[in-house]
């Protein structure tokens, strides 16, 4: 780079130098008033170089060449009188640098005479790298300091990070925050990065804890009854003993398949939102009549009457479809679990004073008594008195899936008694 800007100052230093000797050379020509011809004394200081060769050419418009030394490319001749005209030329394979300009001749005012210098590059490039010679040494003494000084800085620089370092060796398996008061402000922003990355991964591992534990907890009961009811068959094998042996093994792997299925529901719903899961637009008045018609014949089966009461089109929420319908399944499925023969279960929606959208499940059934509302949602909690065959992880699923769409849930008692599930969603963003 500094040879290029040596290169060009120089450039223009001799350009301006061919200027002022062509201006020179035209002054001569005017005050003498010759027809073109150049003293032998001229001749030899325009040719005189100590690096190269200068050339040089005056052309007459009525007379051609006059005067010159060599034979190198110009171009069309400015106007007469006009400032001097700079250009690239070559002469034998040589590049050159011109300078020419026109003037009316002393001697004849019809005739115009050309006047063309040019001289080789040898001297402007010797005097880039002069220059470039010259600041060498500067510059290298220069880029030594810098990165004296950045190697100085950088190491000081990271010694404000050794307490920080003590800190994180002293860690085992914590998954803390990292931020604190011996954290520089340069990196505190990284640091609120790893925190928030520890935060997500502590929910991760929590959940996978809260999901072993959970599964522990609800299989035992069902695997111990397996084997001692497959144990009661080998031991008999009379055919009244088998069979009954058959029908509880039957039951048992059936409450054992459910309560697998909900844990994995609720260990899913309780994950925070996939970043590529994004809402969209869900018309519930549309959803939720296909997910009743689809359970109508389990009801019918049950002895339960399954309606829907509501619009069917226009009830827009922003929400994923999938968890909807798991979330109205799971209400579905706990009001035909407790509601009993010959009961009434009624799906609604409905709009809301503030703009939002309700989704309400209710029955006739026993229902719950109001002191206990507060904790249904809790994980297997179970109404006393409820039948048997429920996991009590139906609500907690519900409530996940509710908080993910930022909904509110609301228990209340239904007109014949039972209980009423209201799933309250915010209204659409402006």
């Amino acid at each position: 780079m500094t040879y290029f800007v040596a290169l060009n100052y120089s450039n223009r230093v001799h350009d301006s130098g061919l200027e002022d000797d062509l201006h020179t050379l035209a002054q001569m020509f005017r005050l003498k008033r010759t027809s073109g011809e150049l003293p032998e004394e001229a001749r030899f200081l325009l040719e005189y170089e100590p690096n190269g060769h200068n050339y040089y050419a005056v052309r007459s418009s009525k007379h051609g060449l006059i005067s010159g030394n060599g034979a190198f490319t110009r171009r069309e001749a400015p106007p007469p009188d006009a400032q001097p005209r700079l250009y690239d030329s070559e002469l034998d394979g040589k590049r050159l640098r011109a300078a020419e300009l026109s003037l009316r001749s002393p001697a004849d005012a019809q005739d115009i005479l050309t006047i063309a210098i040019a001289e080789t590059l040898n001297d402007r490039r010797l005097r880039a790298r002069q220059i470039l010679l010259l600041t060498i040494p500067l510059q290298t003494i220069f880029i030594l300091g810098i990165l004296s000084l950045v190697w100085l800085g950088v190491t000081r620089g990271l010694r404000i990070l050794e307490p920080l370092t003590r800190r994180l060796a002293g860690r085992e398996h914590e998954l803390g925050p990292i931020s604190g008061a011996d954290v520089p402000v340069e990196i505190l922003p990284l640091t609120q990065t790893i925190d928030a990355l520890f935060a997500r991964l502590s929910t991760v591992l929590e959940a996978q804890k809260r999901f072993m534990a959970d599964a522990a907890h609800q299989l035992r009961t069902p695997l111990a009854g397996l084997r001692l009811h497959t144990e009661r068959a080998l031991s008999d094998p009379s055919p009244e003993t088998l069979r009954d042996a058959l029908e509880h093994i039957h039951k048992l792997t059936g409450r054992t398949t459910r309560t697998a299925m909900q844990l994995l529901a609720l260990t899913r719903a309780s994950n925070p939102p996939d970043a590529t899961d994004d809402s969209t637009h869900v018309d519930l008045a549309l959803l939720v009549p296909e997910i009743v018609g689809a359970r109508v014949q389990e009801a019918l089966h049950a002895d339960i009457d399954l309606g829907y009461a509501g619009p069917h089109a226009g009830a827009i929420i922003l929400g994923v479809a999938d968890s909807l319908r798991e979330l109205l399944d799971n209400l579905i499925d706990n009001a035909l679990r407790y509601a009993g023969a010959q009961a009434r279960v009624t799906v609604s929606v409905r709009h809301l004073a503030d703009g939002g959208v309700a989704l309400q499940v209710e029955d006739d059934g026993p229902g719950v008594p109001p002191e206990l509302w507060s904790r249904l949602g809790e994980r297997f909690f179970r109404a006393p008195g409820a039948r048997e065959g429920g996991s009590g992880l139906g609500l907690a699923i519900v409530g996940q899936i509710a908080n993910q769409h930022h909904a509110r849930i609301v228990y209340s008692s239904a007109a014949g008694g039972g209980l009423r599930v209201s799933v309250q969603f915010p209204p659409l963003p402006a």
